[in-house]
């Protein structure tokens, strides 16, 4: 089809069906507004009942063959070439208008879809076009006349939503009523008349379904019809007689043309139906009871008199010929309607002075035969003597109607899927009312009323009016007769005083009539009630106010009876002990006139004692040995009740018991001669015999049931009144209270093992649900408790006497569960008790609630072990029964979860809810989870099944159970991801959901042997079949599902893995959420789903985004669809939710005033797919390029959100049936404005953060689209201050639950908060007054509190304040998911917000502002923290875009010195503080920045910050020694830089404070014991050190200990806090003196070993603390020198490199930190007059393999192409490197440093070797004591530490010479004087990562230089030293070097990698020969050569006072000391 237009048609996304759904009340429906427009775009169709669609017409053809159709609505429409074809084709095929044709498609394939795969391949694309658009436009075609039937309902009722609505648009679509009225009637008759088209009638199946629409469409307009005369068309005389007219020519519309395609059941239902509405029009439109009332009829009326029809005499005559002619028993109620009617007109003719002449010829004609004799007799009294009879069978008609008919009983409607809109509707039952007291009425002038013949009958009918329903279709008839017809007069009550005047002879009339007068509807032991319909009679509060008042009629009439009948035998009437006498009045004994009176006072049953003389009426006839006298005594009916209760206990244990224990169930009765006489209930003449008592006592207990149900005041009242004994009574003895003999009752009757018959079945069933009734009363409901635990026949399964024995047994054979479903109602009242009842018990009462929960374990382990595992195998006459019992089940346990969450410690019955959560979870078994999960996945087949055979009502009850399975299962699974980890195993229920299982047919028309659950559940949210609830809890559960299933580890199953057409079920769900008036929440629900699954699922991800569905067709349909392609080609592709999501922003406007939380959650769905933008990057750099994309997103970022609205809740107010604040909406619209508006924001950031980065530093940074729209904010100050401040801003206020905790503690002290906190995911929960804590939990628990008045108050006032907390809570978490978005943004935009100029002060300004908000926080509490950890985020993120600068204005430095002020009360933020340390110590270094004043402000935040975090550092050391946290390695990383930052001698002048807090915390020692304990490797969880490259903790302690080993006075504090002790004994201990500590680790690739690096860092650490302390304490030193021992191998290792060896740069720096340890312990050691010999040792090892190691950097730096070639990365980066380093040429030479500067990285690497040689030249110019040479005497050299040998040979492999340490000055000397000749700052090797600087001219001049010096000076005094020697023998010093070697090092290294071999004889000999000149030759010219290039490199190294010349020096005494000695 073509695209969608820019605004939408209501005509098209509204169809007729969602419009009577929005008319009928439905929840979350449209606006008034809303529906006027609705209803005003179709008045037309409305009005035209014959063609609501039209007929085909040129002026319709022509508009849509035009392309352009302008709608009634006004939209305009684009039609294409596919749209024209197929209007057409429809047209003409339903004969109706074009225009609304192309309407009907239009809706159908929006609200519908079109499916094609569904359909036959022998049709043609049209034919399955139609096949498909058929039903829908049938149901339209019945919705567009239903539509009409809440508007007039609507219109009689003011309180009914929709009545201004109604008011305002009837009168438009029906400005004549009469008119309207005969159109309606016409057409029916048209229609019963009209045969089958013809285009049809060649197909028998397309005839049949047109015929039966036909005659639905017939019920539907008599429905109107009803309800049109109910109130809105007056019934005036020539429409009543036309509405007579068409029901007697059509046999009740019987009479159709098209009879023969009726035969089926379905069309005879459709034909019963419309004769039970007929009936009851044609008694409607007679208004009966406004006939009734005399004043209500006049013969003459005023001219501006309602019409009424009794004033046309013509009609009445008409009316009256009409009803005489039809006397079939079909028409019997409208004759004894019109029967009604001309008796009240006689009535009124006989009051009336003035009466017409023409009315009074009429009614006398109505008297036969006519004339004035005696015999004459009116007309209206033969009729009702005719309609009585029982040939005729009124009341078997009538009882059919209210027990049979879908009119009037609502579970025949759905089990036969009947057409009637409103089954049942309490007007259908108002109508037939006034027929059974038009017939009372008539029959008190005719014959008394008991002598009506079928008396019985009647009362049925009477009971089935007024107790067989829904208690809401008839508490309002129930109410009105008790108020007002019992006070017309006693014929209307002449019913009850037949049955009162019998009681309790007859008992059972009387108790079941009042039962039917309570109210509480049909009983569950009736065959009509089904729990399908008993949850849809869910009645409101007003219908339950309703039926207290019913209730309370029918309890006071009970307690006050005038009379009591006896049945006396004649002969206690005579004698000398007579009882009573006769008396006689009249002439006859036998006579009216006969009266009986009592002689002695008589007890009777109930306890009262009728006095002496009392009068009695006589009853029967006198001529028998028994009469029936009803006496006028006033009794209490109630203790009679209780009496039959007694009487009924009594026979059964005689029956079946000793005489003993009949005499204990007596209960104290006296015997024969006791006075009064006591009579009784068998004395009384009660017709009970051996097995009819089961009836009666059931009957009591229905009474008594129906009267206390939901009635605690009522049942409070009652249970009183049976408990007061009579006054008058002597007798001690009580008998039983109601709970004891309910109980036995049940006892009896569950002892007997033998199912007696139904009457046993229905006297269990009314025990437990009485005992259900009490435990709603505390007084009683200990008893009931007490009982249940007592007793074993009820949840014991090893008895043989008991339910399981005895119900389940006997059920299981007959398949009825009457007796079953009643247990189940039993145990949940039992769990609402309990939960309901624990604010109640007190804190010394705790047994009751063991008590409490030990029957509910008992109960809950039979209900599952007896029912839930086993029922679905169970036989059932009613499927229905099956799904009630899993429905009560499931509930029950869904119940026990959310009054126990088993998250919640403190919990009510925890081992309650601990067992139903094990069964489900943790100990859960196949048999536990089937009954879940089949049920879902044979659903579909079973509901298909039932929709087929039209079984309504078992499929509705299929729905409710689907309704709570889905419930228990969403719990289930949103528990598991409260308590479990990242990466646990699915638990059995996600298994079984995620299994294919035995199923069958769907929804769809392909059928398979196996079905995926979560497929069905993707099915059940499309489908509109299955309700409104079962979507949208399956979406939930799909929900909850997918975020479940993302936890399980390590490979999670997907949804879109079980879905059997992925791109279909996408389509639909995209379809929902497209739908602008589907059900709100279901939408909402979907685009959560929706973003979840982007989010989780990346294949499922990827169809919601991209959207690319196909169609499955045949081959014989490819040309069609080639034909559809090619006129279709500028039509969109199919909808994607990207698409949906883009196009719903366009109107984003609209949405932020009327559903915020819908905008809401379409910005969720896009920032979440843009955070995997890089996934679907194709799809939305559309959408990234799109300028009004993006001037919306910035609009909402920008958009005010006004003031924040109150949220102490005050008062209350009722929305969509439930009790709110009154500040629930405006604090849920701001709450989801700003969620919209932080997801904007959040889309803005995320945005930037896609934006590709530039490859090239010198290409500016591109400026995303999105960043373009929202700049202008940054530019605007005021504007940004005011977003950024409303972010932060926040109305967290925790008094408020302080003060709720306060009170609950005072006056509910067994509730907490904590026990009424919401379990849903937040994603569930809804802003407003039920966010945090649930009102529907906390009003569970107080309901009991109600019931005591003088605790209402206190209850309304907790839950007041519990709204208060969920209201604030609600602004509080939009405010601080604002804030982080903000905080977000801010991270991203750095690059850009930084160049931007003028914005440094604005943010610097903010920063102060913000800060002093956050200096002044005084809240406390965990909320409080998060608040304040996000403000301080958004600081922190304001002044990383702020970040330093080398220029501050004075402006600037004074808005950072407030900063600095509001700071040091800011010690939480870790980053603010690193910030402004670091940026005071950057300022501190510039001249004329601090003042005196800015300076001590910068000195007191620093002492105050290093106070704190030394505090806190102890604290974190403490805790990280108990456990691994991620956060605590982040808060250690934080609070280390800052304390480096904050202890620097440039900011903080003196380190004696934070060094004695140091000392006070003793956190130097806690540090070394953590790092003892930890594992500085990070093997014990390889999973996390995979993803930080890093162990925890043990790098920041190491950086601590770095930090204050660099200050002196911090040395020496570590140094004596047993740092080597802690160094020697950790976790790298063995690996280190083992030698195997490697520079990289496999279980770590691409990443260097943190092993390693930790290594190196206590290398550099005891390096530090060794210069730091010196020789002042050489103590230190020699401790150090134990470590090397300990190191020994790991240092042999890393001095043995050699140039065939790899290198890498990790590498480098351990032999540097190594080296650097042997120079601290040589600059450390003591002098030579006191040398010590374990340092000694020490070094003179060292200087053994330095030598060796010498020679190896020698070659290497002669030779750095192989150098280079030698080289390895470890880490990414290093490889990174490498790549890009060009290859080296063969020709690369170290003095070529130009080529060196093409080649980066081996230029940094031959650096990196300069510096290692010139560390290791410069501790052997230490260890040698070359300065001692050069200043001392000769006799006081160190002569055994000449260790180079002169000779010139340089061999790899053997120490270095004298011709090594030539060779490496030259090539010294050779780089340097390279360097010397290039500028100063030319950069040689640029940085290689953010810790690296380039590597300059002068840095490497600098350290060249040392080099050289080092080797010149190491050189000069080797040689002077080795000529001094007296004597030299190789050998012995070879020996001696060896065993120190053993000693010092513990090593032995290989001969092959060892020391050099020993010097030969040959070489002694020469230097004896004067080798030493030739040495002496070549040094002198080095020293000579190297002057000048020295000289030159002060210049570089910008030394321009140089205290002397080194070479000058050296060359003098090399003179001196070697060279004239030499000669």
């Amino acid at each position: 089809m073509s695209g969608e237009p820019s605004k939408r048609s209501t005509l098209i996304d509204v169809t007729y069906q969602q419009l009577h759904s929005f008319l009928s009340g439905q929840p979350e429906g449209a606006l008034p507004e809303q529906l006027t427009q609705f209803i005003t775009s179709r008045a037309a169709q409305l009005r035209n009942v014959s063609k609501p669609y039209g007929k085909p017409n040129d002026s319709s053809r022509k508009a849509v063959e035009s392309g352009t159709v302008t709608l009634s609505d006004g939209i305009k429409l684009q039609v294409d070439e596919v749209a024209k074809e197929f209007t057409t084709v429809l047209s003409k095929h339903f004969d109706i208008d074009e225009i609304q044709a192309l309407i009907l498609l239009r809706s159908f394939l929006y609200n519908e879809g079109l499916h094609l795969n569904g359909f036959k391949s022998d049709k043609t694309l049209l034919e399955e076009l139609i096949a498909a658009i058929t039903p829908f436009y049938y149901s339209e075609r019945l919705f567009a006349l239903r539509t009409l039937i809440p508007l007039f309902r609507a219109h009689q009722n003011a309180e009914d939503p929709v009545h201004v609505t109604a008011s305002e648009n009837l009168p438009k679509i029906i400005p004549d009523g009469r008119v309207f009225a005969g159109e309606l009637i016409d057409e029916y008759l048209r229609k019963t008349s009209e045969g089958v088209p013809n285009n049809l009638s060649t197909d028998p199946r397309a005839a049949s379904r047109w015929a039966k629409q036909n005659c639905k469409e017939q019920l539907v307009m008599l429905e109107v019809i009803f309800w049109a005369m109910w109130g809105y068309i007056p019934c005036e005389g020539p429409l009543v007689v036309k509405l007579y007219e068409a029901a007697y020519d059509t046999n009740l519309g019987s009479l159709q043309r098209n009879t023969t395609s009726l035969l089926d059941d379905e069309g005879a239902q459709i034909l019963q139906d419309s004769a039970a509405l007929w009936i009851l029009i044609t008694i409607e439109v007679l208004e009966l009871e406004r006939i009734a009332e005399l004043d209500s009829v006049e013969f003459s009326p005023p001219p501006d008199h309602t019409p009424f029809y009794v004033t046309s005499l013509d009609s009445v005559k008409r009316i009256h010929t009409l009803v005489m002619a039809h006397t079939g028993s079909q028409y019997a109620c409208a004759y004894l309607a019109w029967a009604f009617v001309l008796s009240r007109l006689h009535v009124k003719a006989q009051e009336s002075m003035e009466i017409p002449d023409s009315y009074r010829s009429f009614l006398e004609s109505t008297i036969s035969p006519p004339g004035r004799g005696k015999d004459r007799e009116l007309t209206h009294t033969l009729m009702a003597r005719t309609v009585l009879s029982s040939d005729v069978g009124l009341f078997d008609l009538l009882l059919t109607l209210l027990t049979s008919s879908p009119v009037f009983v609502t579970a025949a409607a759905w089990r036969t899927g009947s057409t009637v809109t409103d089954p049942n509707a309490i007007a259908f039952r108002s109508v037939l009312k006034g027929e059974c007291l038009g017939l009372l009425m008539s029959m008190a002038e005719l014959v008394p009323v008991e002598l009506i013949p079928e008396f019985d009958s009647f009362v049925e009918v009477w009971i089935a009016l007024f107790g067989r329903s829904e208690s809401r279709s008839v508490v309002g008839i129930c109410k009105q007769f008790w108020q007002h017809d019992w006070h017309q007069g006693i014929a209307r009550r002449a019913v009850f005083d037949v049955a009162r005047s019998r009681f309790p002879i007859h008992f059972r009339s009387l108790v079941r009539l009042l039962r039917a007068l309570s109210g509480s509807g049909f009983l569950d032991t009736d065959p009509l009630s089904t729990t399908a319909s008993a949850e849809y009679s869910r009645i409101s509060d007003g219908d339950v106010a309703d039926q207290e008042i019913c209730s309370r009629h029918v309890f006071y009439y009970m307690d006050k009876l005038p009379t009591f009948s006896l049945v006396i035998p004649v002969s206690s009437c005579s004698g000398p002990n007579a009882v009573y006498e006769k008396v006689q009045y009249g002439p006859s004994a036998s006579g009216p006139g006969l009266i009986y009176k009592n002689i002695r006072a008589i007890r009777l049953p109930g306890g009262s004692i009728m006095p002496s003389r009392s009068t009695g009426r006589l009853l029967s006839s006198d001529g028998g040995d028994f009469v029936a006298v009803c006496w006028e005594h006033e009794n209490n009916g109630w203790k009679v009740v209780i009496d039959v209760l007694t009487e009924y206990v009594t026979r059964r244990r005689m029956y079946v018991g000793t005489a003993d224990l009949y005499q204990d169930v007596t209960f104290g009765r006296t015997g024969p001669g006791s006075v009064p006489l006591t009579l009784r209930l068998e004395d009384v003449g009660m017709e009970i015999d051996d097995g009819g008592d089961e009836a009666l006592a059931t009957d009591a207990l229905d009474l008594i049931r129906s009267v206390i149900q939901d009635q605690p005041g009522l049942a409070e009242e009652l249970l009183e009144a049976l408990e007061i004994s009579d006054a008058s009574s002597t007798n001690d003895s009580h008998p039983p209270d109601l709970v004891q003999l309910t109980t036995m009752i049940l006892e009896e009757a569950l002892s007997r093992s033998q199912a007696r018959n139904f009457l046993r079945t229905q006297l269990v069933t009314s025990a437990m649900s009485v005992l259900s009734a009490l435990l709603t009363l505390p007084k009683y409901s200990r008893r009931v408790w007490l009982y249940i635990r007592s007793t074993s026949v009820l949840f014991s399964s090893n008895q043989a006497h008991g339910f399981a024995s005895v119900a389940l047994a006997a059920e299981r054979v007959s398949g009825q569960y009457t007796m079953t479903l009643a247990l189940l109602h039993l145990v949940q009242k039992l769990a609402q008790e309990a939960f309901a009842s624990v604010v109640m018990i007190p804190a010394d009462s705790q047994r009751l609630s063991q008590v409490k929960e030990e029957v509910l374990l008992r109960a809950a382990n039979f209900v599952h072990g007896e029912i839930w595992v086993e029922h679905l195998g169970w036989k059932y006459v009613h499927l229905g029964d099956r799904f009630e019992i899993g429905r009560c089940i499931s509930s029950l346990y869904s119940y026990i979860l959310v009054q126990s969450p088993p998250a919640i410690g403190n919990r009510p019955y925890p081992v309650l809810s601990q067992a139903v959560i094990d069964t489900l979870v943790h100990k859960a078994a196949s048999s536990s989870i089937l009954p879940l999960v089949s049920a879902i996945a044979t659903s579909p087949q079973t509901l298909g099944g039932l929709y087929a055979s039209r079984h309504l009502g078992d499929a509705r009850r299929l729905i409710f159970l689907l309704e709570s399975h889905l419930q228990l299962i969403r719990l289930v699974l949103n528990f598991k991801q409260q308590t479990s980890l990242q990466g646990t195993k699915p638990s059995l229920l996600e298994q079984a959901l995620c299994s294919r299982i035995s199923g069958g047919a769907g929804f769809s028309d392909s059928a398979r042997a196996r079905v995926d659950p979560v497929d069905v559940l993707a099915t059940f949210v499309k489908e509109r079949n299955v309700g409104t609830v079962v979507p949208l809890e399956a979406m939930k559960v799909l929900h909850a599902l997918c975020s479940s299933l993302s936890m399980v580890a390590p490979s999670p199953p997907t949804i879109v893995g079980h879905l059997t057409n992925p791109e279909s079920t996408v389509a639909s769900l995209v379809r929902i959420v497209q739908h602008p008036y589907d059900d709100p929440p279901l939408r909402i629900s979907v685009w959560n789903f929706i973003t979840l699954a982007v989010d989780k699922e990346p294949t499922l991800a990827n169809l919601f985004v991209t959207g690319h569905f196909h169609i499955p067709i045949s081959e014989g349909k490819e040309k069609a669809l080639d034909k559809i392609r090619r006129d279709s080609k500028g039509q969109k592709e199919q909808m994607t939710a990207l698409e949906v999501a883009r196009v719903t922003l366009e109107h984003w406007k609209e949405l932020w005033e009327a559903n915020p939380q819908l905008l809401a959650s379409i910005l969720q769905f896009l920032y979440v797919v843009w955070q995997h933008g890089h996934e679907h990057k194709a799809r939305i750099d559309v959408t990234r390029q799109d300028e009004e994309f993006w001037s919306r997103i910035a609009a909402i970022a920008r958009e005010e959100l006004g003031p924040y609205p109150d949220y102490v809740a005050h008062s209350f107010l009722v929305l969509d049936d439930e009790r709110h604040s009154g500040l629930h909406e405006a604090v849920a619209v701001q709450s989801y404005r700003g969620m919209a508006k932080s997801y904007a924001v959040r889309i803005l950031g995320q945005d930037v953060f896609l934006q590709p980065r530039p490859t090239s530093s010198d290409v500016p940074l591109p400026k995303p689209l999105s960043y373009t729209k929202l700049a202008p904010i940054f530019k605007a100050e005021e504007q940004l201050n005011e977003s950024i401040l409303e972010a932060v801003s926040s109305l967290y206020d925790p008094s408020l639950y302080d003060a709720v905790t306060e009170h609950l503690s005072e006056i509910f002290p067994s509730l907490s908060l904590e026990q009424i906190r919401l379990q849903d995911p937040f994603v569930e929960r809804e802003f407003g007054d039920n966010f945090v804590f649930s009102l529907k939990l906390l009003r569970s628990r107080l309901q009991l509190c109600l019931m005591d008045d003088e605790r209402v108050s206190d209850v309304e006032e907790v839950e007041k304040q519990v709204m208060s907390i969920n209201l604030n809570m609600s602004l509080t978490h939009s405010q601080i998911a604002l804030a982080e978005a903000w905080q977000f943004l801010f991270r991203q935009l750095l690059p850009f917000i930084r160049v931007e100029p003028g914005i440094r002060s604005s943010l610097l300004t903010l920063a102060a502002t913000i800060s002093g908000d956050l200096a002044r926080e005084k809240r406390q509490g965990e909320v409080v923290a998060t608040i304040h950890g996000t403000r301080l985020g958004v600081l922190l993120s304001i002044l990383e875009a702020a970040w330093f600068t080398t220029t501050d204005a004075a402006a600037d430095v004074d808005s950072f010195i407030t900063l600095v002020s509001n700071t040091h009360m800011i010690l939480t933020l870790l980053q603010i503080l690193y910030f402004v340390v670091r940026q005071s110590r950057h300022m501190a270094r510039q001249p004329k920045i601090f003042n005196a004043s800015k300076r001590l402000t910068v000195t007191e935040l620093v002492d105050a910050t290093v106070t704190v975090v030394v505090d806190a550092l102890r604290l974190t050391f403490d805790s990280a020694r108990t456990r691994l946290d991620l956060d605590l390695d982040r808060d250690m990383e934080l609070l280390v830089a800052v304390f480096e930052q904050c202890t620097r001698p440039d900011i903080c002048s003196s380190s004696l404070p934070w060094l004695t807090k140091c000392q006070e915390t003793d956190v130097i020692n806690s540090s070394l014991g953590l790092l003892v304990h930890s594992d500085m490797v990070g093997q014990s969880d390889l999973p996390l050190l995979r993803i930080r490259r890093i162990p925890l903790y043990s790098p920041h302690i190491l950086l601590f200990h770095m930090a204050l080993v660099s200050i002196p006075s911090g040395a020496e504090r570590f140094a004596s806090e047993g740092v080597i002790a802690a160094f020697s004994n950790n976790s790298l201990s063995s690996a280190i003196s083992s030698g195997q500590v490697d520079v990289v680790l496999p279980e770590l690739p691409g990443e260097r070993n943190p092993a390693h690096r930790s290594y190196c860092s206590m290398l550099a650490i005891i390096s530090g603390v060794i210069s730091s302390l010196s020789r002042q304490h050489q103590y230190f030193t020699t401790a150090a020198c134990g470590i090397v021992p300990l190191y020994g191998k790991q240092i042999s290792r890393a001095l043995s490199w050699s140039i065939g060896d790899p290198i890498t740069l990790p590498l480098l720096e351990e032999m540097e930190q190594v080296i650097n340890l042997f120079y601290a312990i040589a600059e450390s050691a003591p002098p030579l007059t006191n040398p010590d010999p374990i340092i000694t040792k020490v070094l003179r090892v060292f200087g053994t393999h330095a030598l060796v190691l010498l020679q190896q950097l020698n070659y290497a730096l002669t030779h750095p192409n192989h150098l280079a070639s030698l080289l390895e990365p470890v880490t990414a980066e290093e490889r990174a490197a490498m790549e890009k380093e060009p290859i080296a040429s063969a020709s690369l030479s170290s003095v070529d440093m130009a080529d060196l500067q093409k080649h980066p990285l081996t230029a940094r690497l031959v650096h990196r070797v300069f510096k290692l040689c010139n560390l290791v030249v410069s501790t052997l110019v230490s260890t040698s004591h070359a300065y001692d040479v050069l200043l001392g005497e000769q006799e006081d050299w160190p002569v055994h530490e000449a260790l180079i040998v002169p000779h010139s040979k340089v061999v790899l492999g053997e120490p270095a010479s004298v011709g090594t340490l030539l060779e490496l000055a030259n090539c010294s000397l050779d780089v340097l004087r390279n360097l010397v000749n290039r500028p100063a700052s030319q950069a040689i090797a640029p940085a290689t990562s953010l810790k690296e600087v380039p590597l300059n001219v002068r840095q490497a001049t600098l350290t060249v230089r040392q080099n050289l010096e080092a080797l010149l000076i190491y050189a000069v005094t080797q040689l002077a030293m080795w000529l001094s020697k007296p004597d030299f023998d190789p050998a012995a010093a070879d020996m001696e070097t060896d065993e120190q070697t053993s000693q010092a090092m513990e090593v032995r290294e290989p001969v092959t990698r060892g020391r050099a071999p020993r010097p030969s004889l040959t070489l002694a000999e020469r230097l004896r020969r004067g080798m030493t000149g030739e040495m002496a030759s070549d040094l002198q010219a080095l020293l000579t050569r190297s002057k000048p290039v020295l000289t030159k490199s002060d210049e570089v190294l910008e030394r321009k006072h140089t205290s002397g010349d080194l070479t000058q020096v050296l060359l003098r005494f090399l003179n001196e000391r070697v060279v004239a000695p030499a000669a």
